[in-house]
């Protein structure tokens, strides 16, 4: 799927698709990435009605931010914007590889097998937690054409788009912690409030 997805990737900036972003970003981040606590990480993402040069610029910023910040995956809520936009790169050493840009992302079969996996979050920096998810998913979204778009997922990429997902939907990973006495210890050493999480377990 990813050579299929990489052909695709080529042949939409072909077509005008967004330029290609360096994932060597230095400095902070251009876009202000909420953290845990902030209301807008509550809201429920709105879909995205028309796919133009403003939803593409705007996933060329956040993967511009993401990669300075040193993550894998940003969600647009995470950066106060209420679309179902996420950007994702679970292979950033490899500067050859694109990442996924899934607009209106929507998860159509899980697979039985779940696994338990840290997750850390760039609107919790710091914070690191085991998280029970299925390992395998089936999802649809569009491109950053606007054209409709089929894929399976597995392993870590399955992960980390299920987790972007719950962004779209206000939820954030340490509501899925089930140690309680884990999440109040990392959640207060990185100066953070388990008043903050609400517990979906």
């Amino acid at each position: 799927m990813a050579n299929h997805f990489s052909q695709l990737a080529k042949k939409s900036e072909s077509n005008g698709a967004t330029k290609k972003v360096s994932k060597e970003q230095t400095g902070a981040p251009s876009l202000e990435i909420y953290k845990l606590g902030d209301d807008v990480l509550r809201q429920n993402a709105k879909r995205i009605s028309k796919v133009d040069d403003s939803i593409r610029n705007l996933a060329k910023e956040m993967l511009q931010s993401m990669y300075a910040a040193k993550g894998i995956g940003l969600a647009a809520p995470q950066i106060g914007i209420n679309k179902e936009l996420l950007v994702i790169d679970v292979n950033f050493e490899d500067s050859a590889a694109d990442p996924l840009i899934l607009i209106n992302p929507e998860i159509t079969d899980f697979g039985t097998t779940l696994n338990s996996y840290e997750e850390g979050c760039l609107s919790i920096p710091g914070v690191y937690l085991n998280v029970v998810r299925p390992s395998t998913i089936k999802l649809k979204f569009r491109d950053e054409m606007g054209r409709p778009r089929k894929m399976k997922a597995d392993g870590l990429l399955a992960r980390c788009i299920q987790h972007e997902m719950d962004h779209l939907n206000g939820v954030l990973f340490v509501d899925r912690v089930t140690s309680k006495e884990d999440l109040n210890t990392e959640l207060i050493k990185e100066g953070f409030h388990a008043k903050d999480v609400i517990p979906i377990n």
